[in-house]
């Protein structure tokens, strides 16, 4: 085995060796990394918890979390685009950890991963699920409300009484059979739909904005920061600094028992971080990328910044229509329209919405199987994860497994505690990639880097911050702390009985993506 152990590192030499042999078809250019970010931000966040989010924490000033959440992911899309740049391969944050913290450490960053990716693609399912009941009620046709949620949780109706308690969501799971059966058909396959389908969501947001800004009441902004409830005591300081502080001093308590204030437009901007997840899965597709060095930067930071916009906008006009307090419904962007009595809008924003988080689906699936493609090549998982289609040219079984376990935990779990774990994964990866820009400035300050992170340190350090504080928020929920660190557990003694052992770096074979000259196989047009 080679030197050092389960800290032993990929130079970045080799890891840019490694990208220039894969196998992976290089088709993928900066409008379609664009359009794959898009593709995945854009979906669960917009139609679902925005108003979830309006309606229990921030009101109005929804609009607020948006830019926060925003700006704070902007920290985190700049150091991506920096490693990105360096390091253009299949992995994301896994290779960026194997060239910087070792392997153990890239390990625990594909654990976090399947975290991020897996379980973000169900939780998508079952807002799609969510969707498709409320469309096709309006077609006069039924599901039986049992087979539409997770065992345990109530179902309810229109006016919030329970009807049914779940047994398993069905449609969540069959569309995750959808999106994993297109997935092995092929990544150009794959991103024409996506492209697709990423202009039809976009058109009904854009709509929605359009349309539903004639009809927005201004009195309904006001106030922009609904008044802390229940109210503090008599005497507490009301100036901004200083409930920022105390809204501060909550979150790393856990502290969440007060709503609206300050204190909850924060935390609103901590429950729709699962709303901009996406716009790092572009750097997932680095070595598909024709020309990975220019088009990643430009396909990470495009998509964050079209999104915030659309966020934004799209929140401004919900609130603006539809007193805050009644948005905790699963379909809010259709409640509004139904709100200004344009019926066939609402059908339409319906079908947008399930056309926008398949699109989430086909992305979330798509980095998950790369990342395990990538593992397996480098040994720590078994090589039949890194087979390649000899027609379609897709890690075919991967994507069968990750589409089969990403169906299991949408069918029997529950959207709350899904949107948590994937946020779990997601803080700390995030984190971890801020930090990776930090060691390589100091070990490699040689480095060729065509995108640089600017104000340098003063943003890496602030995403490890804002990651840091939000991932103590989630860390307070028992049923989140204690899957986490079983299931942390668990899969680093996987990596010493099995990882550790087969690992190709440990046994000093360099990887090159095969072991043969390959074939020049037949492909359909790119």
């Amino acid at each position: 085995m080679a030197n050092g152990g389960i800290f032993r590192r990929k130079s970045v030499a080799q890891i840019q060796s490694e990208h220039e042999h894969g196998e992976l078809k290089r088709t993928l250019g900066a409008l379609n990394l664009t359009l794959l970010g898009i593709g995945c931000i854009i979906g669960t966040g917009i139609f679902v918890l925005t108003g979830r989010a309006a309606a229990e924490f921030a009101g109005p000033g929804i609009m607020i979390s948006f830019i926060i959440t925003g700006t704070l992911c902007a920290f985190v899309a700049l150091c991506y685009a920096e490693l990105a740049s360096v390091l253009p391969v299949s992995g994301s944050a896994y290779s960026y950890s194997y060239a910087s913290m070792g392997e153990i450490m890239a390990w625990v960053m594909g654990l976090l991963l399947i975290l991020e990716y897996g379980l973000a693609g169900s939780t998508v399912a079952v807002g799609w699920s969510g969707y498709l009941v409320s469309l096709l009620k309006d077609f006069g046709i039924s599901i039986p409300a049992a087979l539409t949620a997770a065992p345990g949780v109530e179902v309810k109706d229109a006016a919030g009484n329970v009807i049914a308690t779940g047994i398993m969501n069905l449609p969540a799971m069959i569309a995750l059979l959808a999106v994993t059966a297109l997935l092995v058909r092929g990544v150009t396959e794959s991103t024409t739909v996506n492209n697709i389908v990423v202009f039809i969501k976009v058109g009904v947001v854009v709509a929605f904005i359009g349309i539903g800004a004639f009809y927005v009441n201004p009195d309904l902004w006001s106030p922009l920061i609904p008044p802390q409830d229940p109210a503090p005591p008599a005497g507490t300081p009301m100036d901004v600094w200083s409930q920022i502080w105390r809204a501060l001093v909550g979150i790393i308590t856990g502290d969440t028992g007060s709503q609206y204030g300050v204190s909850g437009v924060i935390h609103a901007a901590a429950v729709i971080f699962f709303a901009y997840l996406g716009f790092e899965a572009v750097s997932t597709a680095g070595a598909e990328s024709r020309n990975p060095a220019r088009d990643m930067p430009i396909g990470i930071l495009a998509s964050l910044a079209i999104c915030t916009v659309l966020y934004i906008l799209t929140s401004a006009v919900l609130v603006g229509i539809v007193p805050y307090q009644s948005l905790d419904n699963p379909a809010p962007i259709a409640l509004a329209v139904n709100e200004i009595g344009l019926g066939w809008f609402a059908i339409l924003v319906k079908i947008g919405a399930l056309a926008g988080l398949s699109s989430v689906m086909l992305v979330l699936l798509y980095g998950q199987t790369r990342i395990f493609y990538t593992m397996s090549r480098d040994g720590l998982l078994p090589d039949v994860l890194s087979r390649v289609h000899p027609k379609f040219q897709t890690p075919w079984v991967n994507t069968v497994l990750v589409g089969f376990l990403a169906c299991l935990a949408a069918g029997f779990m529950s959207l709350d505690k899904l949107a948590d774990l994937s946020n779990v994964g997601a803080l700390t990866a995030f984190g971890v990639v801020c930090a990776t820009v930090i060691y390589l400035r100091f070990t490699s300050p040689g480095l060729e880097r065509p995108f640089r992170v600017p104000l340098y340190p003063v943003v890496p350090i602030l995403g490890v911050l804002m990651c840091g504080l939000l991932l103590l928020t989630l860390m307070r929920t028992d049923h989140t702390r204690n899957f986490f660190l079983i299931y942390l557990a668990v899969g680093i003694a996987v990596y010493f009985i099995y990882g550790m052992r087969s690992s190709k770096l440990g046994k000093g074979i360099v990887v090159t993506g095969h072991e043969a000259e390959p074939m020049e196989l037949p492909h359909k047009g790119d």
